[in-house]
């Protein structure tokens, strides 16, 4: 058993080779890479420090205002339609941003139907709004694609006991507003903060629709330093910044997930002072348009625009998409989602019976380093192992140790445990602590070894959460961007790729097809999510 903890514990320190890859970069700072960080200062640091602050601000306002606005109105007030925004406010997680990205800018662009339409309606000329591919247009896409978060985390913490004190306050005469503002809002706090911070992580770790509206962040000058000038120093500390400003989020998102405990403790019972406010006329029409355009914005229409662009392209064009390279691209991404999967499910099944077994400082240290794998962006990961593949290749020239890092499927599958493992991981944690430890001490007393023991208890007992953290891991992969455009291997791309790819050329109908598929397998694990908040409420 100690030698089973020690190779998981090596395994999850392995799996920090990209971080420890970009910090053994900054210990050979020689001349060379001083002049490169002064030229990065002098020349681009600030436009990306800049764009990369203005996006994160915008979009944390944005994304506690609208997650913040549909979990108050779904929580404390009873309106028409209620119950079903409950669920469908979550569907626009199944929707990646760039995928908004694509489908708006085929829509609203100069060139777009919309804007053809309205000009030939009204018979004006040029274009009848600014671009939206700007910085603006990046942020209203985020805020769509992102608020759930918020949202999610608002309504678990207003659920326990806002209703109950929002009572109490109106019987002690508080108007509200003023429950609202000083009640509900101060409530939530925790919730809304560590929600935002995810938010934001997603937002500094996105690729796809910062390099499709040409903005300026850290995330496009990573890709950009390596891609195109080849300057693995630049991006090492591009990457290294990056990683900074994100682990800070995770650390601000780890300290409000913890209190969270004080804003979901439910009350002994739920009578009927604790039952949502009714409205009526004016304000049940409003409390509908906060819940209803978010949906509409996020999910329905972009769905909507992605159907009529495949139908039209299948019935009136010549369909740009031969299907058996539209089905190689899907079966190599099920290959790679799956596998992926099923060794981050193992891993995380493993470490948390190894936890429950023998907490060796070693392991819990490696349980740690896994746990933070998601907070590091994608970009991150890769230059993290871009990094000692050319250290590899320059020191043994003719090895292919660097090749199998950065051009092969188990590179690939490699970053995406470094990435993804942490969600597993949570998942499976999640079950094991539902698992009293009176089973373990009552096997044992019958003579039970572990091994016995996980496969007549803990096995059969954790496996909807070791399904339920594979099948995550599987829709994560599968809208991954920027870590599998750097490290997939030659002649096989993925459905995110692919996507990413037709939509810089400007073929976006061809792209609408691809983008569907990963739209209709991420609906999975949001609908499962719905079914358990619905299961919850009961």
């Amino acid at each position: 058993m100690r030698r089973a903890s020690l190779a998981l514990g090596l395994l999850c320190l392995l799996l920090a080779l990209p971080v420890i890859s970009l910090a053994s970069a900054w210990l050979a700072l020689d001349a060379a890479a001083l002049e490169v960080l002064r030229h990065q200062f002098t020349t681009v640091l600030a436009d990306y420090t800049r764009g990369s602050l203005m996006l994160a601000v915008a979009v944390g306002v944005g994304v506690a205002m609208v997650g913040t606005g549909a979990a108050v109105a779904v929580t404390l007030f009873d309106f028409p339609g209620r119950r079903l925004f409950e669920l469908t406010l979550l569907l626009p997680l199944a929707m990646p941003a760039y995928v908004l990205a694509y489908v708006y800018t085929d829509t609203l662009q100069s060139s777009g139907a919309l804007q053809i339409w309205l000009r030939g309606l009204t018979g004006a000329r040029g274009a009848l709004w600014p671009d939206v591919r700007s910085l603006w247009g990046a942020v209203v896409l985020f805020v769509l694609a992102l608020y759930p978060y918020v949202y999610l985390l608002t309504r678990t913490a207003l659920a326990g006991r806002g209703s109950t004190l929002l009572e109490a306050a109106r019987l002690l005469g508080a108007g509200l507003v003023r429950r609202i503002v000083t009640i509900a809002l101060p409530l939530a706090r925790p919730a809304i903060a560590a929600g935002v911070s995810l938010a934001l992580m997603e937002t500094l770790a996105d690729y796809g629709v910062g390099a499709y509206f040409g903005l300026q962040t850290y995330t496009t000058g990573i890709y950009r330093a390596w891609l195109s000038f080849g300057d693995r120093l630049a991006a090492a500390q591009l990457a290294t910044v990056l990683l900074v400003v994100v682990g800070l989020l995770a650390w601000a998102e780890q300290k409000a997930q913890a209190r969270l405990r004080y804003a979901t403790t439910r009350p002994a019972g739920r009578g009927a002072d604790a039952q949502p406010l009714r409205l009526r006329g004016l304000p049940a029409a409003i409390a509908v348009l906060v819940c209803a355009l978010p949906v509409l914005a996020g999910f329905v229409i972009p769905v909507l625009l992605l159907l009529r662009l495949v139908v039209r392209e299948a019935l009136y064009g010549e369909f740009g998409l031969p299907w058996d390279r539209f089905l190689g691209w899907s079966w190599s991404t099920l290959q790679l989602a799956g596998t992926a999967a099923v060794l981050a499910a193992l891993l995380a099944l493993a470490l948390a019976l190894a936890l429950r077994w023998r907490p060796a400082p070693l392991l819990q240290a490696g349980v740690r380093v896994v746990s933070l794998g998601y907070a590091v962006p994608g970009a991150v990961i890769a230059i993290g192992l871009l990094l000692p593949a050319g250290w590899l290749q320059q020191r043994f020239p003719g090895s292919t140790w660097g090749t199998i890092l950065t051009s092969t499927t188990l590179g690939l599958v490699y970053a995406y445990l470094v990435r993804f493992s942490a969600v597993a991981l949570q998942s499976v944690q999640a079950g094991m602590a539902r698992l009293p430890t009176s089973l373990d001490e009552s096997g044992r007393m019958l003579g039970a070894g572990p091994w016995r023991l996980f496969v007549q208890v803990h096995g059969p007992l954790l496996l909807p959460s070791v399904l339920g953290a594979a099948l995550l891991v599987f829709v994560d992969v599968m809208k991954e961007l920027p870590a599998t455009l750097v490290l997939r291997p030659f002649d096989s791309d993925t459905l995110a790729v692919v996507a990413y790819q037709l939509a810089r050329d400007e073929r976006l109908a061809e792209a609408a097809l691809p983008s569907l598929a990963i739209v209709a397998v991420g609906l999975i694990p949001v609908l499962m999510l719905a079914r358990a908040i619905r299961r919850a409420d009961r």
